[in-house]
């Protein structure tokens, strides 16, 4: 199986993380989260300088119980424990909370985002130090929070005149690194940002950007911002519960690659999860993009049921035919490498498929592998 467009370490590919999505309480925002993930592929666990970690005060103990069990309260958490004690405090705390509070687990990509958010205000803007804080729990969403701020921040002028050097000083950059891929997708997060949401003008603006794999992924950042819909801090303006491929099926062909690597994170959570009429949505989009879609199906399968092997391969065998189930297998391996940081239960994954698929499989995980 071959790798999908622009997957880190690939100039020729592109990569989705697609972000990328675990069933939970909320497995619908979960999935919105994650879809990356391919596009939300985890970066390197940076082994960074390490924080001497203060005790943190019975008043700093996650509090958000009860009535007050809201994503607000979460996020304001996380917000203060980040600015106080800094980012290594805070996500080793959502860790903990994450093992025991479902609440917790629906929303923790985008509660990595706020503690991204705050570490790089911690850091006066600079990517590349707060880069260095970083952890790639919960879908890399503190590598893409980072990027989203400092590019809000510094507006479109800005970003306009130093779009090639903004994640210019992050390791890897000449192999297409994870950690170079996290920021590159995280301008396109920002400049949603900058615009307001505005999908249509969004695009346009990772085009400043030089290479043709660092204009896909922060592609992929645009359209993984626009299915973050959670109807209390992002409101998405394209999305259309009449038309689950749209916007893919409206935007220029340059962005429809990238656009349908995201997609069926959406339409999966309009259609309670439906496996086999997202694979039938996928047989009816543009000829070129069905493996695409496909691929994207199967970060969906993986992350839905939080990398369960007996759930994801029971999800991909809706496919309609061989070549959808081998590319949603392809999506799914890579989502398994992503979120576990490894290959122990992508290798499992691989194993328990049926013959004609577990060699394609295990091509695919070793290929993936080679990119943390």
């Amino acid at each position: 199986m071959e790798a999908e467009a622009g997957a880190p370490g690939d100039k020729k590919q592109i990569s989705y993380t697609i972000e990328s999505m675990p069933t939970f309480i909320s497995k619908g925002r979960v999935l919105l989260y994650t879809a990356l993930i391919f596009f939300c592929v985890s970066g390197y666990f940076l082994i960074k300088k390490t924080e001497v970690a203060p005790m943190i005060p019975i008043v700093q103990t996650y509090h958000c119980l009860g009535a007050h069990a809201t994503f607000l309260c979460s996020m304001d958490h996380f917000e203060i424990l980040t600015r106080t004690y800094g980012p290594h405090i805070a996500m080793q705390n959502l860790k903990d909370e994450y093992r025991t509070r479902p609440e917790i687990v629906s929303d923790c990509h985008q509660l990595t985002h706020v503690i991204g958010n705050t570490a790089v205000d911690r850091e006066h803007g600079d990517i590349a130090a707060a880069f260095k804080s970083g952890d790639s729990f919960c879908w890399s969403g503190y590598y893409h929070g980072v990027v989203e701020r400092a590019v809000k921040e510094m507006g479109e002028a800005a970003f306009i005149a130093h779009t090639d050097t903004l994640c210019a000083a992050i390791p890897g950059k000449d192999r297409y690194s994870f950690d170079y891929y996290n920021c590159v997708h995280g301008l396109g997060h920002g400049i949603m940002a900058v615009e307001d949401n505005e999908l249509f003008t969004s695009l346009p603006l990772c085009d400043h950007l030089t290479g043709e794999w660092e204009k896909k992924s922060c592609y992929g950042g645009v359209f993984m911002e626009n299915i973050m819909e959670d109807n209390r801090t992002h409101f998405a303006k394209y999305l259309k519960k009449d038309d689950l491929m749209y916007p893919c099926n409206a935007v220029d062909t340059t962005y429809k690659e990238q656009c349908y690597l995201m997609q069926t994170s959406y339409a999966l959570s309009q259609t309670n999860y439906d496996f086999k009429n997202a694979f039938n949505l996928c047989a009816s989009v543009e000829p070129a993009f069905r493996d695409t879609c496909a691929q994207s199906i199967g970060r969906d399968a993986s992350g839905s049921t939080v990398s369960d092997v007996e759930k994801t391969v029971l999800n991909c065998s809706f496919a309609n035919n061989d070549n959808q189930e081998v590319n949603c297998i392809t999506g799914a391996v890579k989502d398994f490498i992503s979120y576990f940081h490894g290959d122990t239960e992508a290798a499992r994954l691989c194993r328990a498929l049926p013959e004609r698929f577990s060699v394609g499989c295990s091509a695919t995980r070793t290929s993936y592998l080679k990119t943390l």
